[in-house]
């Protein structure tokens, strides 16, 4: 059966024959971190849309995915704890979406360890009155943790198929597809407001019985030790030094030798030199694309040759962990520490997410509860969160310094993060929402996953970020042939070579850094692999640029969250925090002849 068929009471009919002014829309709708994006995958394939909702800042993606003959929109709403009562942003753009009469069949996703707040869900949706499909997604952790569901029963109960499946192994995905032929409109009455609990907690005892296991026990176990303090803190440590080795030796240093100091150097680059130099006339054209500021020679080079290899070996590492169910603990262990600085736990997700893209994390502080969180998360991650590309470089130039280089500049800037949050969590008024998270099994995660959303994600930047190396490139090339580079970097030198003892050649990098920030670190990759910078200044010029403003991007995300007059004073703090910090830094450790 095709989803034509979904809406029941309704005469058949050939989806192939029936004429619409737009294709059938269906929503899948659930609770945070129940599998959702990956069932969306494995309906959808390749094939996916990411724009935000009209008037929000909200994210949703789009896909099609072929049942029956006929192909049908599938929205991935975001995650949501209610359909009622006080809101989030999330929430209410998901209400408006299945409220707005163009969702024809509602696929709700859920936890199959915790059926209660799955069907507390239900019985809201159910009160929409459209079709409906119940997924119960991981439901081998439900096993493990000894849980058995009486599916078929709990089926006849609401009138709706439900379905069992674990979507990171595509279980279940064909059962899925029959069934949304088969969506229903839910055949109990939806509940009164207010008694949606006792509803759930009602169904939930019926249909669902335990049974021990000791696989259940030991992942508890685990999960406890990841989150308390004790031993939390030796695991995040092994976490982060098992990053540094993958991204910061293997990608930064081995992998950008084999493909800068290989590929391009010996092949690419000479070839392209040698070819403009033969079939381009125009010396201007020939500088535009193998010159100093060259599109081939430079923006290429850093874009594919430098900042490629560290991003995708982030990209693999934050999906391994981003699947093992760590994050989430993560969030719940650093709790107390958000707190001092006026967020929760719940701020750690952006904050992680900020070691991808700075940019696309600023959207994501709307997952905060008020406007107070948002902009302090806002002003964190425009402080102190360097993006993927950044962190790769000063994971591969500081790793090839000493480990104590990284733990100083790591600590510089943690406490200036912790410094600047603890006083903008006293100075900026509003209050600091509750703290409550769904979480993940703790797991194994699936390779073929992982290296599926690698492979997304570099898709991703080759689309998104190369063509903006690519720009400011052509920026720069622009600059330096109007002499406004140099204007440029003569009005920083006081500061950059004086106050900040680093060469001269760093004021251009720091220009770089704000037209985009993993340009400039690749600028300053480049400077420490020629030798231009000792110890003491790789940690000072990575400090600061760490600190130092947000790329154009960034800001103009920052204006489009929190407004114009908001961002040009975070725009001005950072500026001034970076530019203080460095020239501090870089007395502390001349004066105290550290050698690195």
């Amino acid at each position: 059966m095709s989803c034509a068929q979904a809406a029941v009471r309704e005469p058949a009919a050939d989806p192939l024959l029936t004429l619409r002014a737009r294709p059938r829309r269906i929503a899948l709708v659930g609770n945070a971190n129940v599998g959702k994006s990956v069932l969306f995958g494995r309906l959808t394939g390749q094939y996916a849309v990411v724009s935000n909702y009209p008037g929000t800042t909200v994210a949703l993606t789009t896909g099609r995915v072929v049942l029956g003959g006929e192909v049908c929109e599938l929205v991935d709403t975001p995650g949501v704890t209610a359909l009622e009562g006080a809101l989030t942003e999330d929430e209410l753009v998901a209400r408006r979406i299945l409220n707005a009469g163009q969702t024809d069949v509602v696929i709700q996703v859920s936890d199959a360890r915790n059926l209660r707040r799955a069907l507390m869900l239900t019985s809201q949706l159910a009160a929409i009155g459209r079709p409906m499909v119940l997924v119960l997604n991981m439901i081998d952790e439900a096993r493990v943790h000894g849980i058995v569901i009486d599916a078929a029963g709990l089926a006849a109960r609401l009138g709706i198929p439900v379905v069992e499946t674990v979507a990171t192994e595509g279980r279940g995905i064909a059962g899925l597809r029959d069934a949304i032929g088969r969506a229903a409109v839910p055949a109990f009455d939806a509940p009164h407001r207010g008694d949606h609990a006792h509803l759930a907690h009602d169904l939930a005892v019926q249909y669902r019985c335990y049974r021990r296991r000791s696989a259940a026990r030991i992942q508890e176990r685990l999960g406890r030790l990841v989150r308390e303090p004790l031993t939390g803190l030796p695991i995040l440590a092994i976490v982060l030094y098992g990053m540094y080795l993958a991204v910061g030796v293997f990608g930064a240093q081995t992998l950008v030798g084999l493909i800068e100091g290989g590929l391009f150097e010996q092949f690419i680059n000479p070839g392209a030199i040698a070819l403009v130099n033969r079939a381009v006339p125009w010396a201007v054209a020939r500088d535009f694309l193998v010159g100093e500021y060259g599109l081939i020679t430079m923006g290429l080079t850093y874009a594919i040759a430098i900042v490629l290899p560290v991003v995708a070996t982030f990209f693999l590492v934050f999906g391994f962990l981003e699947d093992s169910g760590y994050i989430p603990r993560l969030a719940i262990f650093s709790d107390r520490i958000f707190r001092t600085m006026g967020l929760n736990g719940k701020a750690v997700l952006p904050m992680v997410l900020g070691l991808g893209c700075d940019t696309m994390a600023t959207m994501t502080t709307r997952i905060l509860g008020t406007p107070k969180e948002r902009l302090i998360a806002v002003l964190l991650l425009a402080l102190g969160i360097p993006c993927s590309a950044q962190l790769a470089t000063i994971l591969g130039i500081l790793g090839g310094v000493s480990f104590f280089a990284l733990v100083t500049l790591f600590g510089v800037v943690m406490l200036q993060m912790f410094l600047v949050g603890f006083l903008a969590a006293r100075t900026i008024p509003g209050e600091r929402s509750e703290f409550i998270m769904e979480l993940p099994p703790l797991r194994l995660p699936q390779l073929g996953n992982i290296v599926r959303k690698t492979l997304l994600r570099v898709r991703w930047y080759l689309g998104e970020a190369v063509p903006l190396f690519l720009f400011g490139t052509a920026l720069l090339f622009t600059l330096s042939r109007l002499g406004l580079l140099t204007v440029l970097t003569e009005a920083m030198e006081p500061v950059v070579a004086g106050l900040l003892g680093l060469p001269k050649d760093a004021a251009t990098v720091f220009v770089m850094g704000f037209l985009r920030r993993d340009y400039g670190a690749a600028g300053l990759f480049q400077m420490s692999k020629a030798g231009e910078l000792d110890g003491v200044q790789a940690v000072v010029a990575l400090t600061v640029m760490t600190l130092f403003v947000p790329c154009v991007a960034n800001f103009l995300m920052m204006v489009k969250e929190q407004g114009l007059k908001a961002a040009m004073g975070i725009l001005g703090a950072v500026t001034v925090i970076a530019l203080g910090t460095g020239v501090v830094l870089n007395a502390i450790l001349r004066g105290l002849h550290v050698t690195f």
